[in-house]
């Protein structure tokens, strides 16, 4: 017991030194609040120990570098002017009072015998005093960003309006703005489909196809329609442009099979060469399995019908009418059925062939069936080229 309980000391030691000099790392690197966060961390449980008093020294120090150093950044900021730095202030002031926030539960400490007494402020009047700032500035800002006919600076507009938004909730008319930008600095796409096959296409095919809603996108900055909105200027072009329909013709193929096996049909009498029954030790009559060949006829028929659709999915730039990439698509659908019959006696049947003896000849769809059929295939094509198609910058 004494050696396990030397080793856990010992063990708790190394922690211990381990621990300080991270923190003493962080502290000299500057990086004061990583020195807040592991020296807290150290002081969660048996806080008032003397092996964690170094903890609490480091604490000490770490916090009031931190405060100095952001004090010092706010002070030239503000000498410097230039209101590009509300920001950065304000953020500053907030690192300020949630320092002393996450630092309060562990209060209060002791350095050796005296109270630890740490210098906490009250940031609440210069916390309001610089969101207002920062909000005026960004919000002149996204104004002037909103009148922009770039795109980019419309959706830098977004993001200013939006800031706003979090850290001065309902600021003068800040959401109707946010929601504006994003009106303006969405990418509007018109979708249509080309039928380039000579062939008929199903009307309810393309109504799937252009059925964006079942397309589960997720593009804040891009919004397709496939009915125009003579409100919108578009500024893209998607085309589904069906190049080619190739449907095989039925297929029906026959095969004849012979089974064959032999099986346990009961029992008989084991007999002699002269007939006669055989006994066992104890005089009663031996019986054995009494083994037969049985046989089948298996007609496995075989139904089979594909589809093909060649198409490519074309983008243009409405803005200078030109093409800005193609994607080739390759949609498939295959019906095939296979179903069986039999004569003779079904013993000789594998697992597999009475399991086809279960299913029934079927009709074979009709071509435009078959088309329609493909569709499932193409919308999944098509979601992919959409979810990774990112728009050029204009």
């Amino acid at each position: 017991m004494k050696a396990k309980l030397l080793f856990t000391v010992f063990i708790l030691l190394i922690a211990s030194c381990s621990g300080k000099k991270q923190i003493e790392k962080a502290l000299h690197s500057g990086n004061y609040d990583l020195a807040i966060e592991d020296a807290l961390r150290r002081l969660e449980s048996n806080k008032n120990k003397d092996r964690k008093q170094d903890f609490v020294v480091m604490l000490k120090n770490a916090f009031e570098k931190a405060v100095e150093r952001d004090l010092n950044t706010i002070k030239h900021l503000r000498k410097d002017g230039n209101p590009e730095h509300y920001k950065t202030i304000y953020e500053t002031y907030l690192n300020l009072n949630s320092r002393q926030e996450v630092i309060k539960p562990v209060l209060p400490l002791q350095i050796g015998n005296k109270p630890l007494r740490l210098d906490f402020k009250d940031y609440s009047h210069v916390i309001t005093q610089s969101r207002n700032e920062v909000s005026s500035y960004l919000y002149d800002t996204g104004l002037s960003l909103l009148d922009s006919h770039n795109k980019q600076d419309i959706k830098e507009a977004y993001n200013t309006f939006q800031y706003i938004d979090r850290i001065n909730p309902k600021y003068k008319d800040v959401r109707n703005l946010r929601q504006k930008a994003h009106n303006l600095g969405s990418d509007y796409v018109i979708v249509t489909i080309e039928n380039q096959t000579d062939q008929i296409i199903p009307k309810r095919l393309e109504d799937d196809l252009l059925n964006f809603d079942t397309y589960g996108l997720n593009q804040f900055w891009t919004v397709y329609h496939a009915n125009p909105d003579e409100r919108i200027n578009y500024d893209y072009a998607m085309s589904l442009q069906l190049k080619r329909i190739n449907i095989s013709p039925e297929r029906f193929n026959e095969k004849q099979l012979l089974r064959e096996r032999q099986i346990v049909d009961g029992w008989k009498y084991q007999k002699d060469s002269r007939g006669n029954v055989v006994k066992d030790s104890l005089g009663n009559d031996i019986k054995i399995d009494n083994v037969i060949n049985v046989r089948a006829r298996f007609f496995e028929y075989h139904q089979f019908k594909s589809t093909q659709v060649l198409a490519d999915v074309v983008y243009v730039d409405l803005k200078n009418n030109q093409t800005l990439d193609v994607f080739p698509i390759n949609s498939e659908f295959v019906f095939e059925n296979i179903y069986a019959t039999v004569k003779g006696d079904e013993r000789a049947l594998s697992a597999q062939d009475r399991d086809l003896l279960r299913n029934r000849s079927l009709r074979f769809p009709s071509n435009a069936d078959m088309v329609y059929d493909t569709g499932e295939d193409l919308k999944l094509k098509l979601k992919q080229i959409i979810n990774s198609y990112k728009m050029r910058n204009k």
